[in-house]
């Protein structure tokens, strides 16, 4: 692709960046055949493609508006046109400059504004997020539906009970792994990292929190607020360096999104004279718990494991199969391990949590959701089972079949 990036960004990291990336595009439209907006809407401008000629239209110094702003809103950055690209467009770092582009020249209305800040003042940190998420349950049936269906029910939230689990995982072991222990998470399913915990325990690995981590940055980062992201991500790595330097060989994420964005530090740090070492190291070492998993061996973990008989259907986050590039491992060890995991119908497309994407574009997400669980729903599974808490949240919204990480599965049927 042809481009004409304007002189007051062509030198700089992110036009030169931008030129790289917008030349390796050949136009070819197989993007579109994949891309979940541009399937539900048939909006050229709603596909990947059409995404990418308004940001080089923006780049070039063309005018721009709203409409454009909504475009790009409608994103979910699922990457699944990476995934299907030819040409290994880097699609998703080229929206990210774009709409750090956009934030400068296109104001938001003053309730998107408003809206946009709640949800990073709240979500990213722990203790805002359970106290608001208590309250809003707590008032949940005096909300309009509309709202209320944002709000998970009690009922449907797992909570670890002491009769759940025999042991507590203990220390020792000769191999050590930092376990993220992430934001939402922590309020919506603690059961999931206490399930990674117990399991890689009894893999001999020793799993620890680093002191002062924080939010992984990916919320900020895709609202394109990049001071907010940019100390999230190098307090992290301060918080993570100490135990890296002391031997701790991987960190460990078991939500998805948040290991995508992991991945993504050495990239984002990419420029910085005195984290980019250290970000792409910690990129280099950042495993999602399914990369742990798979390493150990399948016989390793037939030993310990004792398979359920329930049917399962596995939803693949985005962030797993693109984002990560991880798209069948986790099926195939499940399969491997003696569990029956259905085939479920488009199992690229998003289910349409996508991060903030169901809080900021509700009605489209409500639409991929319904899709999604229709295709999931109609194996007749006793279990859901994903690798994402947003997705998990999301998804269990519409279902009466419970959504599970797929960890807490293989946790439960360890062999006392």
């Amino acid at each position: 692709m042809q481009t004409n990036i304007s002189e007051a960004l062509k030198t700089t990291p992110e036009g030169l960046e931008a030129e790289r990336i917008l030349r390796s595009c050949v136009h070819c439209g197989f993007c579109t055949a994949t891309c979940p907006t541009y399937r539900l809407l048939g909006d050229e401008l709603d596909g990947p493609r059409g995404r990418i000629y308004l940001i080089k239209g923006l780049l070039e110094g063309k005018d721009v508006s709203r409409k454009t702003q909504l475009h790009l809103d409608r994103c979910l950055t699922c990457l699944a046109c990476e995934t299907s690209c030819p040409s290994g467009v880097e699609y998703g770092h080229l929206l990210d400059i774009g709409r750090q582009q956009l934030s400068r020249k296109v104001s938001r209305t003053s309730t998107d504004r408003l809206y946009r800040y709640l949800l990073r003042l709240i979500l990213p940190y722990p203790g805002r997020f359970s106290f608001f998420l208590r309250l809003g349950q707590s008032i949940r049936y005096l909300l309009p539906n509309k709202y209320r269906r944002m709000i998970p029910e009690g009922s449907k939230l797992r909570r670890i009970q002491s009769s759940e689990h025999i042991s507590k995982p203990t220390s020792g072991h000769t191999r050590k792994m930092i376990l993220f222990s992430g934001c939402v998470q922590r309020s919506l399913s603690p059961e999931t990292n206490y399930a990674a915990t117990r399991l890689l325990n009894r893999l001999n690995i020793e799993t620890i929190i680093g002191q002062g981590e924080k939010c992984c940055g990916a919320i900020d980062h895709h609202m394109a607020v990049d001071d907010r992201a940019l100390f999230f991500i190098k307090n992290n790595i301060d918080a993570w360096w100490p135990d890296i330097e002391q031997g701790t060989e991987a960190i460990v994420i078991s939500a998805s999104g948040c290991g995508a964005m992991i991945k993504e530090y050495g990239y984002i740090l990419r420029n910085d004279p005195v984290y980019q070492d250290k970000a792409r190291h910690i990129s280099m070492i950042a495993r999602d718990i399914g990369e742990i998993i798979v390493t150990e061996g399948v016989g390793k973990l037939r030993g310990i494991i004792n398979a359920s008989t329930n049917r399962f259907a596995f939803q693949n986050p985005c962030s797993l199969q693109h984002g990560q590039k991880m798209k069948d491992k986790t099926e195939q060890l499940l399969k491997k391990l003696g569990y029956q995991i259905c085939d479920v119908e488009d199992t690229d497309q998003c289910c349409g949590s996508a991060g903030t994407y169901s809080l900021l574009q509700t009605d489209l997400s409500e639409k991929m959701r319904k899709k999604k669980i229709e295709s999931l729903q109609a194996v007749k599974p006793d279990v859901i089972l994903t690798a994402n808490i947003g997705c998990q949240l999301h998804l269990q919204q519409a279902t009466d079949i419970p959504v599970r990480h797929w960890i807490e599965i293989l946790e439960e049927d360890i062999q006392s």
